[in-house]
């Protein structure tokens, strides 16, 4: 059976038991493309290697890319398709995963002042700015103050975002779920604002429901977006020193949400033990061993967690 045609059916089988499999349908189709119109059972090891590997040193995406084409070659072999699985019997070592940037105050002023340049010079030095300023503006302010993942702030249709009640839902996110989150009254105004003035900032016919519009009238593309961020970055002076490789991201705003809200809490004097599921639940996570990722030790959270620890071991002391 031809390689190409043997995707389609893995993928259509793994979109059936109810997986977006987006990715993965990428990578296994341009695996596809790559190989040529040949059978599955023709591809060898060597073809497989010169495919993760390609032209540039080995990143995380390699073990991506490995685990998804293993997938798909063990479906083959079950299927008797092929007789051995055509796989590297080496695996680099994984690069380490991006560590979490968390910004500061200053540094999220600093981001959103910059967005007002943004209707003035376009990345590519001509043209309007396809993300009009304010909406680059709104968008940082959502993902910071709802910490809602980039794709899950771009899905979002006018539906969607309640102004009058104050909430947002956040349809088929991660795993397919759906969840309602209540937004604070100061998020709630600045989404106002852009909702009373997004039809305004767009120079073409309305396309698509989208809340957030580009110029153009349509949906932002993610990539798009990921590339005004480091260009605004680059304005605002945001960069890392500490010899990582991974430059700050708009995903990061998530981390720092996450972070910032458990300093808020301790410095309230909250039970944070007991409101950890609860930030769990709103972030969209399946349990708390994941939210834990997210919670990156910064000197004000290590602080906070501190004297919370000194006022449980010595309450004679806090008291």
């Amino acid at each position: 059976m031809k390689l190409a045609r043997v995707v389609e059916d893995y993928v259509a089988l793994k979109r059936a038991t109810g997986l977006r499999f987006r990715t993965a349908a990428v990578t296994l189709k341009a695996f596809a493309r790559a190989v040529g119109p040949i059978d599955i059972d023709d591809v060898g090891q060597d073809t497989v290697e010169t495919f993760l590997n390609g032209a540039r040193p080995i990143r995380s995406s390699w073990h991506l890319k490995y685990y998804t084409l293993a997938g798909l070659f063990r479906f083959a072999l079950q299927r008797g398709l092929v007789s051995t699985l055509p796989l590297p019997s080496l695996l680099p070592k994984r690069p380490a995963y991006a560590t979490p940037y968390i910004y500061s105050t200053d540094e999220l002023r600093g981001m959103l002042d910059a967005t007002a340049a943004m209707d003035v010079v376009h990345p590519q030095g001509h043209q309007a700015a396809s993300i009009p300023a304010l909406t680059f503006r709104t968008l940082l302010l959502l993902l910071y103050g709802a910490g809602l993942r980039l794709g899950e702030a771009l899905a979002l249709t006018v539906e969607d975002v309640d102004l009058a009640a104050s909430t947002l839902v956040v349809r088929n996110a991660k795993f397919t779920k759906t969840r309602l989150l209540p937004i604070g009254p100061k998020l709630a105004s600045a989404l106002g604002h852009y909702a009373e003035q997004r039809l305004a900032l767009i120079d073409r016919p309305l396309s698509a429901n989208a809340f957030f519009l580009g110029r153009h009238g349509g949906a932002i593309p993610r990539a798009t977006a990921e590339r005004y961020f480091v260009i605004l970055r680059g304005r605002a002076g945001i960069a890392r020193r500490d010899g990582a490789y991974f430059q700050p991201r708009l995903h990061d705003l998530r981390h720092t949400f996450a972070v910032h809200r458990l300093v808020a809490w301790y410095r309230q004097g909250a039970d944070v033990q007991r409101l950890l599921p609860q930030l769990s639940t709103y972030l969209g996570h399946l349990g708390l061993a994941e939210t834990q990722t997210y919670l990156t030790m910064t000197p004000d959270l290590l602080r906070e967690a501190g004297q919370c620890f000194e006022r449980y071991a010595h309450p004679e002391v806090s008291s």
